[in-house]
């Protein structure tokens, strides 16, 4: 087997399996149930300044020692509250 074949191959695996264990995580994060404010602005579907703006209307965001996280509760909440 060409040696240049083999080094593609295990690129290619090694590749996906990192986009894979990144999902993983993702994914669990996600179900933790907390996000950041960029992972939050995508899970409400709108632009992170937009996002920014639902703060100032009254989005609670947990801040501990400069880290920021939103609940998913909080995003429905407060969507639901928005809502007419």
């Amino acid at each position: 087997m060409n040696v240049e074949l083999m080094n593609t191959d295990i690129e290619d695996i090694v590749t996906k399996a990192v986009h894979k264990a990144l999902l993983a995580a993702q994914h669990q994060f996600i179900e933790s149930g907390w996000l950041s404010l960029k992972d939050g602005a995508k899970y409400a579907g709108v632009s992170y300044n937009t996002f920014i703006k639902f703060r100032e209307m009254g989005l609670q965001v947990c801040e501990i020692e400069g880290i920021k996280r939103v609940s998913h509760k909080e995003i429905d909440r407060f969507l639901q509250d928005h809502s007419f």
